[in-house]
């Protein structure tokens, strides 16, 4: 080469903008092209959005101001965007679905356009990811600077049930801690939290008609399960542990949710599980106690009788106060676990039974859900259940959450199906089989890989009645984790795991990339300071054998 042609090249390689670090998308999107350059964030840029779109566009400018102490107004769309965040609805791609965007950065300017409002947050959120991941800090950082590298993105999501299950009846989370886990939920573009309000241990929602449940169901004379008291804050003045959500606690966690793209799925309880409710009302129990929420084992003792009409109508009126409280097309009536003793030894169930044509606790659990799922469709809403309730003869219209087994026999009749397999989505089984090395936990190994490589879609469903698996879940039991940091250890980074499973193409996964972006996500988590698991192929050599927890 010349010495001539050799300045050419050199002069030609200065004049294009080098390509910035590849991006650390957790999800991964479905498609993405890098490009030259970088976007800068300047203390003049602002957001631009029409009246539709502002909420979103200060959701965003919110948390870009937080990091930055940039200002970011939210203003009109004018003739020009130079240097400016667009939000759009206008000539989007509606082949993309509700929750499709696409995401197109410049040296010059970002536009985020979606058909939707759900579209328009979770581009921001991709274009959140792609700035330092210090932008997620609560105060400004000082020399930092702002770049997104270049990109061009078309993204949407494979399920459309991406959630997370949050047990606050064996210990109790305030709002402000459920909010917590709700924002980096929705970094992670999740939009389901399923929300165990009832149980043996404690009744959490105040249900106005029925004040004894939260005046004698949620509260407990300890902490319970062999933990240390001191582990948990949810003490009473007088010393009980416990505590519940007023009607206005709801609400704004449910505004919250719903501003972020989060849909609430709340669960009560029944027939089994329900100690809680039966020491406050013993009168729907099949011979009227004594039942308590002070206990660590007999957890499915507490059953409604069957054969009262009383426990129907004492439910119905509770799950009206719990409709006009969570506005989302689902509740959530559990169904797992439900002894069928009382059920042998009760008249009244006995001659349900009876007068039914039923031969089996199975077929008078079916019977039981069948019953208020009827009440529930009334009122415009989708009963979900766990695996048990198609045991006996599924209810017509119910969705299954399958921990157990029967996706593909449900999916395979016609009935939508949410993965939550215990093997593969149980976020309160141990990281690491040295059980030493990690706080206690229920049992079980489930490490980040396994949660990774796990397909919601079971290998023996027909493609005919795929369309009928929603999507999965990770489920948080909290009967060993007593407070909201251990809670966030059991749950991240593996939430961030599943959240490509249910996001990202299943061809696009690849498990030494994940963990390359996996590095910046937990900075992320970090500036959120959020208390994640380090160290995921950490797994550790078999633990010896102990007692069952």
């Amino acid at each position: 080469m010349t010495y001539l042609k050799f300045l050419l090249v050199a002069a030609l390689a200065l004049a294009v903008p080098a390509r910035a670090a590849e991006p650390a998308l957790i999800p991964a999107p479905k498609e993405m092209t890098q490009l030259p350059g970088v976007f800068t964030l300047r203390p003049e840029t602002a957001i631009l959005a029409a009246s539709d779109s502002r909420a979103t566009a200060k959701l965003l400018a919110e948390r870009l101001r937080a990091g930055t102490g940039f200002r970011f107004p939210v203003r009109s769309p004018g003739s020009s965007s130079t240097g400016d965040i667009l939000l759009t609805t206008n000539a989007s791609d509606a082949s993309l679905g509700p929750e499709g965007y696409e995401l197109l950065v410049t040296p010059d300017a970002v536009v985020i356009r979606a058909p939707s409002q759900a579209g328009l947050f979770y581009g921001a959120q991709t274009f959140l990811q792609l700035l330092p991941p210090e932008i997620f800090a609560p105060k400004p950082v000082a020399a930092t600077d702002w770049e997104a590298p270049c990109v061009q993105i078309k993204d949407e999501p494979r399920f459309r049930w991406r959630g997370l299950m949050l047990d606050v009846s064996r210990h109790f989370f305030t709002k402000e801690e459920v909010e917590r886990i709700i924002d980096v939920m929705a970094l992670h573009k999740l939009n389901t939290l399923h929300w165990h309000l009832a149980d043996d241990q404690g009744w959490r929602i105040q249900i106005k008609r029925y004040p004894r449940l939260t005046e004698v169901g949620a509260w407990r004379k300890r902490i319970n399960f062999g933990l240390d008291p001191k582990a948990s804050t949810a003490y009473g003045r007088d010393g009980r542990y416990g505590g519940f959500y007023t009607q206005k606690d709801i609400r704004q966690v449910v505004r919250y949710a719903a501003a972020r793209h989060i849909t609430i799925v709340p669960e009560i309880e029944m027939p089994g599980h329900s100690s809680a409710a039966l020491a406050a009302y013993p009168q729907f129990s099949c011979f009227g106690g004594p039942y308590s929420t002070d206990m660590d084992t007999g957890h499915r003792n507490g059953v409604y009788c069957a054969g009262n009409d009383g426990s129907f109508d004492f439910l119905e009126n509770i799950l009206t106060e719990v409709f006009a409280l969570f506005p989302g097309p689902y509740i959530h009536v559990g169904g797992d676990e439900v002894s069928f003793k009382s059920w042998n030894d009760c008249p009244k169930c006995q001659a349900r039974m009876k007068a039914e044509g039923l031969t089996s606790g199975r077929q008078l659990e079916s019977y039981f859900i069948q019953r208020i799922e009827k009440f529930v469709n009334a009122r415009g809403k989708t009963l979900v259940g766990w695996s048990e309730i198609r045991q006996g003869g599924l209810a017509q219209n119910a969705d299954v959450m399958d921990w157990i087994g029967g996706a593909v026999e449900a999916a395979s009749a016609g009935h939508d199906v949410i993965m939550t397999p215990e093997s593969d989505c149980y976020l309160d089984h141990y990281q690491s089989r040295d059980h030493s090395t990690e706080p206690r936990a229920i049992g079980g190994f489930l490490p980040l890989r396994q949660i990774y490589e796990f397909d919601p879609i079971p290998a023996k469903l027909a493609p005919e009645f795929q369309s009928h698996i929603l999507g999965a879940q990770g489920n948080l039991w909290t009967e060993y984790i007593p407070n909201l940091r251990h809670a966030e250890y059991m749950i991240f980074p593996r939430e961030s795991a599943l959240a490509e499973v249910t996001w990202s193409p299943k061809e696009a996964r690849n498990w030494d990339d994940f963990l390359r972006r996996l590095q910046t996500d937990n900075i992320r988590l970090d500036s959120l300071d959020v208390n994640y698991r380090h160290n995921p192929e950490q797994i550790g050599e078999p633990a010896p054998a102990k007692p069952s927890h």
